[in-house]
């Protein structure tokens, strides 16, 4: 046994790095920011360079920097309407009578969430306010010629970002990164003979101070509508040419290295009510203090030891087809076109992770719908915290891919709405608890949106709340659960607890309530129910880990048990509301009544196979198009259902080639030259709900039971995966040929049980006293 278990061992880590070469690379720069530029981050900042050989084009956004809020309006009140829960009777009544159109014209008149808007405001969206750009290096570069030789990279499996190119017999090359330990942004150039720099910066906000002390460039600005203060600082300590100064343009000659050490900070806090930090300057010079005292290798080595930890935890080798040779641009249109290629699959895997790793960490703020890549004033749909799907798509891999601490920005952005979502809840509902509605600011906006249907949403909460659930259940993490989770979660279901309300037929249904984004208004959309079922069966079951019984489990478990249930409709689909309406020819991108399937646990394919056949059903109707974050939302459907191939044909969609920028919503999802994916615009959720269901197709846990391969596409014949994430707190190693487990590794606490399926057979079993348990 000893010495099989030797040979397990060594068959299990032969595979501990990615074979694929995951590297996004190109022959030309980049033109267009949205489809071409490649993202860099340290969590804070996320920058897009363009590597243009004359000149060097880098943007960025300080994930803080925000128009609107109080600051922009003395009367901004988060979009609450005082009162507005008293024509709330009046709207159950004609609901209850069948007027439809006169209850949706009353929650027009009486529900939408108040906001300013006008010229004076940076963007459409007045007082709620917009993510900010903060602006944009050009850094020119003095020589002559004709570049050959021309490439333009991101490594994933070292994080740096490349530029290279020879004029005539010299060579030039860029090094970019973001190093999160210390806070900053890294842009080094160097070359083979002593060159001349001339670096500008722009910024679309006001100027109140624009200088060059010592060897740093440093800009103080300021948000026009609201006066939000920012800071950003260049400094150039580590350059090994001559540096001046004037009229906003530092010139560098003469210099075979320079070394950028970039770092920006604004006046943001994520705390209610204010939302104020008056010593964010201050803060930015410790922050360039302590930069100053490393040199370009050590800030370097910092970054590769820091982002190794986290991204070599997990790696992914589907046996195929690798063009790793050919340009990026080029691999994705070939896979259009039907080319096989496991190895570009590979890459947009790693690259969801590597998006992660750069774009959310402990004590940053949370991504919004462009994760931390945003490069606009007036960006499409606020580039906000959307609750009715995107947000939580964009950090569903963080704990399935063995990224838990890149999911605690998300969490602490929850936990900061709670206090205004209770204040929202009492006005428009006179309820208990706290609501979050489809659009969320920086500042607390938890109330309904300006517009309906797709502005009324209060199970954006509930929603939100399993993420909380979901990093326990992760983790195993017992004090997080009781100290945050817990007390967010209870009061997000004491919300449904005070909303809902008895029909017809005794039932517990959600009166008036809108499906997201589609649809008129019902006396029970279907994802209301599915919503407030998850969180209050998570309460449950975080209760009974904390040795909780009390008034409160004994109601969650009676409303639980007494909600409307999923219902099966007319032609055999999951309805969609609690009425019978459903469109069998409709193709709408949002399948939010399959919310129990995924990422819900309320369906399954064992526990309820009539219902799960219904939402295989809706699925069939909706077809297989959409924006991109609905194709890979429909990836993680198909997995559920355990159909490989259905979610693999859809993954295939989601690396559909898109070149245009236009919103088209229905049918122009799919992923741009850089391997962002497109809503259309972009959005960072499509590129999430991939990576989601790439492990959806690869190892499941929502059962309780750990299944291997539950829906392995026949095109992934052979391969192996290292590190995923289980429920429960495990983690996972699987390789498999001919579509069958022929070995594996389970890791967790020492004597710590659970059941695994492998090869369709459930099995108990034992960690041993190292934690550990092959097969």
């Amino acid at each position: 046994m000893k010495f099989k278990a030797l040979l397990f061992l060594i068959s299990i880590y032969s595979y501990s790095q990615d074979k694929h070469d995951l590297t996004l690379w190109y022959s030309q720069p980049a033109t267009n920011w949205m489809t071409e530029a490649l993202p860099i981050g340290n969590g804070y900042i996320g920058a897009m360079f363009f590597g243009g050989v004359q000149e060097e084009h880098i943007q960025f956004s300080e994930g803080t920097l925000w128009s609107g809020g109080p600051d922009s309006n003395p009367n901004y009140n988060f979009g609450i309407k005082e009162g507005a829960y008293k024509y709330l009777p009046e709207v159950r009544a004609l609901l209850k009578e069948g007027k439809t159109r006169e209850a949706d014209q009353l929650v027009k008149a009486k529900f939408t969430g108040a906001i300013e808007t006008g010229l004076r405001y940076n963007s459409e969206f007045g007082d709620y306010g917009a993510q900010q750009t903060m602006g944009d290096f050009f850094i020119k570069v003095n020589h002559t010629g004709e570049a050959s030789n021309y490439k333009r990279s991101l490594n994933l499996k070292t994080g740096l970002a490349e530029v290279s190119y020879n004029i005539g017999d010299k060579s030039y090359k860029r090094t970019y990164f973001g190093d999160y330990p210390s806070k900053v942004m890294v842009y080094h150039f160097e070359a083979d003979v002593k060159t001349d720099y001339e670096i500008r910066f722009r910024s679309p906000h006001a100027r109140v101070r624009e200088y060059f002390e010592g060897d740093n460039y440093i800009f103080q600005g300021k948000v026009a509508d609201n006066g939000m203060g920012f800071e950003t600082i260049l400094s150039l300590k580590r350059t090994d040419g001559d540096i001046s100064y004037k009229n906003g343009v530092v010139y560098v000659k003469g210099a075979k290295a320079m070394n950028l050490v970039h770092i920006a900070d604004t006046a943001f806090e994520l705390s209610y009510p204010d939302y104020n930090n008056p010593n964010f300057r201050s803060e930015n010079r410790e922050v360039l203090n302590h930069a100053d005292s490393a040199s370009y290798n050590d800030l370097k080595q910092e970054y590769r030891s820091d982002y190794g930890k986290l991204f070599n935890r997990v790696s992914l080798n589907l046996h195929g087809a690798d063009f790793s040779n050919d340009p990026t641009d080029i691999r994705l249109k070939n896979y259009a076109d039907g080319h096989q290629d496991t190895g570009l699959e590979t890459l947009f895997f790693q690259y969801g992770r590597y998006l992660m790793i750069s774009g959310s960490r402990p004590n940053t703020m949370s991504m919004h719908l462009q994760g931390k890549w945003n490069d606009a004033t007036n960006p499409a749909w606020a580039a906000d915290y959307h609750s009715n799907i995107n947000l939580q798509m964009i950090y569903w891999p963080a704990e399935l891919t063995n990224l838990s601490e890149c999911h605690e920005p998300f969490l602490d952005y929850i936990e900061s709405l709670v206090k205004p979502g209770e204040l929202a809840a009492k006005a428009y509902f006179n309820a208990d608890g706290w609501m979050a509605n489809t659009m969320c600011n920086a500042f607390g906006y938890t109330s309904p949106g300006w517009g309906i249907p797709w502005g009324f949403f209060p199970g954006g909460a509930g929603w939100f709340s399993q993420h909380l659930w979901d990093h326990y259940d992760f983790t195993n993490d017992k004090e997080f659960l009781q100290d945050k989770a817990f007390p967010i979660m209870k009061e997000s279901a004491r919300f449904w607890i005070s909303y809902l309300t008895e029909d017809e037929n005794g039932k517990l249904v959600s009166v008036p309530s809108y499906s997201p984004e589609h649809g008129g208004i019902s006396s029970g959309a279907s994802m209301d129910h599915q919503i407030a079922w998850d969180v209050l069966n998570n309460c449950i079951k975080a209760a009974e880990v904390l040795g909780i019984e009390d008034e409160f489990t004994r109601t969650a478990l009676r409303v639980r048990d007494n909600i409307l249930p999923p219902q099966i409709g007319s032609w055999g689909q999951l309805q969609e509301w609690k009425e019978d309406v459903d469109d069998p020819n409709n193709k709408h991108r949002h399948v939010s009544h399959l919310f129990a399937l995924h990422p819900g646990n309320q369906i399954s394919m064992t526990k309820t196979p009539e219902l799960a056949k219904a939402a295989r059903v809706s699925l069939e109707a909706r077809g297989d198009g959409g924006t991109g974050w609905s194709r890979a939302w429909k990836m993680n459907f198909w997995a559920r259902l355990n159909d490989g191939n259905r979610a693999h044909k859809l993954f295939q969609n989601l690396l559909k080639v898109v070149e245009a920028t236009g919103m088209d919503m229905e049918n122009s999802g799919g992923t741009y030259a850089n391997l962002l994916c497109t809503h259309p615009p972009f959005q960072l959720d499509g590129n999430m709900g991939g990576v989601s269901g790439i492990v959806e197709m690869l190892l499941q846990s929502q059962s309780g039971i750990i299944e291997l391969l539950p829906a392995l596409p026949d095109v992934w014949e052979s391969g192996e995966i290292k590190g995923l994430k289980a429920r429960g707190g495990f983690e996972v190693d699987i390789k498999w040929n001919n579509g069958k487990v022929v070995a594996g590794l389970i890791k967790g606490k020492p004597f710590q049980k659970g059941r695994v399926k492998i090869n369709n057979k459930v099995k108990p079993f034992k960690l041993n006293s190292k934690g550990t348990y092959s097969f």
